[in-house]
């Protein structure tokens, strides 16, 4: 079971990353974004930002389906995020582990090359 706090402690280990303020959590890598928290969006209602369910970069449309085909129960989509290679995780269904791999994935798509051999390299 997984948090916000695990979502931010995982974040800010990465290089280069910063937070942008938000009324949850927002986290971006030269200026491009690769984890928040979920703006849910139900018809008549005003958004609510869900900090239980983070949204996750996840490189492309095959990878987003195989997540949300292959454990539904801890990953899904919604019609406003269709062709977007994101997908959103419930925090309490993931383990610390399996989120620091996802977060860290996320980061390594959308670092810059140089900042993420950097990292590789150790």
């Amino acid at each position: 079971m997984s948090d916000a706090d695990d979502v931010r402690r995982l974040a800010l280990a990465l290089p280069q990353v910063e937070e942008i303020d938000s009324d949850g959590f927002d986290f971006r890598v030269a200026g491009k974004g690769f984890v928040w928290s979920y703006p849910e969006r139900l018809p008549g209602k005003p958004r609510v930002i869900r900090t239980d369910i983070a949204v996750l970069y996840v490189g492309d449309e095959a990878e987003k389906q195989a997540l949300v085909l292959g454990e539904p129960t801890m990953f899904f989509t919604t019609p406003g995020y269709d062709g977007l290679p994101l997908v959103m995780v419930r925090l309490e269904r993931v383990s610390p582990e399996r989120l620091s791999e996802l977060v860290t994935d996320a980061w390594r798509m959308r670092a810059p090359e140089d900042v993420e051999a950097a990292y590789r390299a150790g």
